[in-house]
């Protein structure tokens, strides 16, 4: 029975943003809450990275054993189960362990269950129908991130504020998310299409699956300018990655250790619904201006884009405003500048991995992506809290540095990511689409 992919495209991808979000950014704010410091909460949550690091370790398998759509609905089932997992585990005296194992969880199954996504979306889909729903799929995951980051945290800042419970409060949200990733296996398992092209099945020998991989990963690092590609891929978003782990405890933190005393509440109306919805402008628009100039031509203004704007945390520090609405400019537009600056970064990932792998290269590229955020986000806290909020966000700004050194030195094609001239039919004969 053929499905209208109108039916389970924007459910998928909204169970694919889901679990992300929370692994990575709302497990921080709650950790905050539970009165974690800085050092541990960025070392612990930066650990959970680890499963999109090693990503494209596992990724043939998914495509050698079972099925992408049993991939699928396996993976959100043991998503809520994760979730359940959690929110059982939150008002015990060993939360913290558990809890981790839970987000560890999480973080795998949610790694794999992209890795089915994206390639059920591939298999489901004729070469028309993937163009019209690309937007589709984006704007759905766009929509997870802010549901995560504003509205549930917005919810259990209103459970915490009625209740005077923090661990009941964040219990209650995660019994939510787990109940809803239930529902989005059983959804899934009835409404999914199964395309005759999911086989799951393989002809190849385990041992051509390994010598395939080997050459794989060897062609990949046999790349001309293969040490400059992943300087930049580790080094581009430094000073963002270390920002991005500390942005929410400042916000939490109170006036006197240097934060800005914002309830959860607030919090999850900054950073996860203003702060989002600037991210994905600054992207749209990052998306338009690439396709008419390319990516070479808009390489320095992005990377400036994205690390200039740092200097907005540098502000909210130093002056330290009580006016919700400054605060609110102030990580729009660096948010904004963020979405912006990213554009070049994943350009570049898929001008790096053009060639006969380029579907596994650009799993190994945005394995170095995870990385790149790994590292300097596990030692974010500890410098944080060696340095005082102020004078670690003017740490941050100096971590731009690598980058705009790095630019100089980037070799892309004049044209590449330029919208092609099309050449469509009429009745009145040919005319071309210059895609300005």
């Amino acid at each position: 029975m053929k499905r209208n992919p109108w039916s389970w495209i924007p459910t998928l991808y909204f169970a694919e943003g889901l679990p992300y979000v929370v692994v990575m950014t709302v497990a921080v704010i709650m950790y905050k809450r539970f009165g974690l410091s800085n050092t541990e909460i960025a070392l612990y949550t930066s650990w959970l990275y680890l499963p999109w690091v090693i990503k494209p370790f596992w990724s043939p398998f998914v495509d050698i054993l079972k099925t992408k759509r049993w991939w699928i609905v396996t993976m959100q089932l043991l998503i809520g189960a994760g979730m359940a997992g959690v929110a059982f585990t939150l008002p015990t005296p060993f939360y913290l362990q558990a809890s981790l194992a839970f987000f560890w969880l999480m973080a795998f199954s949610s790694a794999t269950n992209d890795i089915a996504s994206d390639g059920f979306y591939m298999l489901a889909l004729d070469d028309s129908q993937q163009s019209f729903f690309v937007g589709i799929r984006s704007t759905f995951y766009r929509l997870a991130m802010i549901t995560g980051q504003g509205l549930l945290v917005i919810l259990a800042g209103g459970l915490e504020k009625s209740t005077g419970n923090v661990p009941f409060a964040w219990s209650i949200t995660f019994f939510i998310l787990a109940g809803l990733f239930i529902a989005f296996f059983v959804y899934h398992k009835f409404i999914l299409p199964r395309p005759a092209s999911d086989t799951g099945k393989s002809a190849t020998t385990p041992s051509e699956v390994a010598k395939e991989f080997g050459r794989t990963f060897t062609s990949f690092f046999s790349k001309k300018g293969i040490g400059l590609a992943i300087a930049f891929i580790l080094i581009y978003r430094l000073a963002e990655a270390m920002l991005v782990k500390m942005a929410s405890p400042f916000l939490l933190d109170a006036r006197e250790v240097g934060g800005l005393g914002l309830s959860t509440q607030q919090v999850g109306i900054v950073y996860g619904s203003v702060g989002v919805i600037a991210l994905t402008v600054g992207g749209i628009i990052g998306g338009i201006v690439a396709s008419r100039k390319g990516l070479k031509y808009w390489l320095w203004p992005m990377a400036l884009s994205i690390t200039l704007p740092n200097a907005a945390y540098v502000f909210l520090s130093m002056y330290m405003p009580e006016s919700f609405f400054w605060i609110n400019v102030a990580v729009g537009i660096e948010q904004l500048g963020y979405g912006f600056g990213f554009t070049a970064y994943m350009l570049y990932l898929i001008y790096f991995s053009q060639g006969e792998h380029k579907t596994a290269h650009y799993s190994i590229c945005t394995g170095f992506m995870a990385l790149g955020m790994m590292l300097p986000g596990m030692a974010a806290g500890w410098i944080q809290e060696q340095l005082g909020y102020q004078n670690f966000f003017i740490f941050v700004m100096i971590a731009v540095i690598p980058t705009l050194l790095l630019i100089p030195f980037m070799k892309v094609d004049k044209d590449f990511g330029k919208a092609k001239k099309e050449t469509f039919k009429s009745p009145e004969g040919e005319f071309v689409d210059e895609a300005n």
